[in-house]
């Protein structure tokens, strides 16, 4: 289910010159187990370990010697210990035996050869101050809800994923690949559900996993709480983002609740630490580098769009739609770009940005907007004519870049605009299915531009 970028991912980590074992982080029900045991198919040899199993665990408890360790790791698995197989040793669960984080310092110092894995349910409700965690000798790979290419290679739409990775699109891809988001858009990335789907092509069947995922999250509340009016407060959270996803927020009232603002913005921080959800918060400059302005009302981003479209009711909005921007106020398909911007990304601190000019007089609001190559590049999710992007022109206005992007049910298209102050600049309109390819349009658009201009 998981595409060759991830893999890709774990193959150049496990060539680096100076490897560090590596933590998977990723909420619960993500993949991340399945991801590993995917890649763990390259290796000669696989140790998998869940310390939540006490066969899996004694070894930690009992040695702490690292060479006696290993060895008893391959002993008890019946593998042999030798440098001449590769072997790939993963540790599930490791929060379960806090001792074992420090180990993972000792293979780094003493047995680089062997590459390291670790990942956990709750990972991240223990990273804090009572961990001894070796800081500087681990690195960090985030997993996140399955992507639209991911959503193809599960269901066996490889032609539409040929298409699609095909730069520029083809025309006659167009009305299919369409399609195939809308039916995206409406279920998510929680790989369960689209192994379900990818099975079973029956939506009606998916209804009791949707419950399932969230039925388990608010359970986990337990977990991340550390008195009962927390837990309550986190369980309010978890209930009301389902709703309040896509929009601006303030902690105050948080939900139409009477909490106040200090207990809200804990509890959005515990959730957005246990990669349940982001709190993406505005930038009002028009260049790099990123500085979000924390003082001002942040956009929540959920894990996954299914989980929100189910919780919403909203699900056969989404099927008789010929335009995802119709259905929810435009919430569904600007929550879904954001959730695509971040499928790829892999780095625990890569997060979401939009800009904002917030004056007496008016205020403006682009999107999203991305880092690439130096620039910053303003993502708007608009129907309608190019004249109506009122906020894109007031950032353009601004910005001392030429080119920008906006995500639409049409086809894929260049326009050039110009600004009411006189400005000119090259608008690349990109079918909503295309996000994930984002980088390597806005590398065709340039060059576009730059062969338009040498023809002058």
């Amino acid at each position: 289910m998981f595409t060759r970028t991830i893999v890709q991912e774990l193959q150049n980590w496990t060539k680096k010159k100076n490897r560090k074992p590596l933590v998977i982080r990723g909420a619960r029900q993500v993949g991340k187990t399945t991801v590993i045991n995917q890649f763990a198919k390259q290796f000669d040899q696989y140790i998998y370990l869940n310390l939540e199993l006490p066969v899996d665990r004694k070894p930690f408890d009992e040695f702490t010697d690292l060479e006696t360790l290993v060895q008893a790791l391959f002993f008890l698995k019946g593998l042999e210990y030798s440098k001449r197989k590769k072997t790939l040793l993963f540790i599930d669960e490791i929060q379960e035996v806090p001792g074992a984080f420090n180990i993972l310092r000792f293979f780094y110092e003493q047995m680089p050869e062997i590459p390291v894995v670790t990942a956990g349910s709750l990972l991240e409700t223990i990273f804090d101050a009572n961990l001894s965690f070796p800081v500087g000798r681990v690195e960090f790979l985030v997993v996140r809800p399955v992507s639209f290419i991911e959503f193809l290679e599960a269901i066996g739409e490889t032609a539409a994923l040929k298409q699609l990775q095909t730069i520029p699109l083809k025309t006659f891809a167009h009305d299919k690949l369409l399609k195939l988001f809308h039916t995206y858009a409406l279920i998510g990335g929680m790989p369960e559900i689209v192994k379900e789907y990818a099975e079973t092509k029956d939506i009606t069947s998916l209804s009791s996993l949707y419950d399932s995922l969230i039925a388990s999250y608010i359970d986990d509340v337990e977990k991340y709480a550390h008195t009962n009016n927390q837990m309550q407060v986190i369980r309010h959270v978890i209930k009301a983002s389902y709703v309040e996803a896509g929009k601006r927020i303030k902690f105050q009232g948080f939900g139409k609740s009477g909490y106040g603002s200090k207990e809200i913005g804990e509890a959005l921080r515990t959730l957005e630490k246990a990669l349940l959800l982001n709190l993406m918060y505005p930038t009002s400059s028009t260049k790099l580098p990123i500085h979000p302005e924390l003082q001002k009302s942040p956009r929540l981003q959920l894990l996954d769009t299914g989980l929100m479209n189910y919780f919403a009711g909203i699900q056969t909005d989404i099927i008789g739609t010929t335009d995802l921007l119709n259905v929810y106020q435009g919430t569904v398909i600007e929550h879904l770009v954001g959730q695509e911007l971040l499928s790829n990304n892999f780095n625990v601190l890569n997060t979401l940005n939009f800009w904002v000019r917030e004056k007496t007089t008016s205020t403006a609001e682009v999107d999203y907007v991305v880092a690439h190559k130096g620039k910053l590049i303003p993502v708007e999710v608009k129907s309608g004519k190019e004249g109506k992007l009122k906020s894109l022109h007031l950032f353009m206005d601004e910005s001392l870049n030429n080119i920008a992007i906006r995500f639409y049910a049409g086809q894929l298209s260049i326009t050039n605009v110009t600004t009411q102050n006189g400005k000119t600049y090259h608008l690349l309109n990109l079918p909503y299915y295309l996000v994930s390819q984002i980088e390597f349009y806005i590398d065709w658009l340039i060059k576009e531009v730059s062969k338009e201009k040498n023809k002058k």
